[in-house]
């Protein structure tokens, strides 16, 4: 069982995933978000560098298109 990371507010069960893995099982595109962990902005390369780590805090900002 994996421990407890609170992303975008929710207690999920991530710990020991990288923050892309994490990304792909969630069905995100990694080219599309901006991902905030423990307050820091993770650039396009740390997101598969950066692990999880129990109580840690993530926020994923959506880019979205319109007109």
């Amino acid at each position: 069982m994996r421990a407890v990371v609170t992303v975008n507010g929710e207690a999920v069960k991530a710990a020991g995933m990288t923050v892309l893995h994490y990304l792909e099982r969630e069905g995100y595109d990694p080219g599309r978000v901006v991902v905030e962990h423990n307050f820091k902005i993770l650039s396009r390369g740390d997101l598969d560098n950066t692990v999880l780590q129990e109580n840690d805090q993530v926020e994923i900002l959506c880019f979205v298109g319109g007109g």
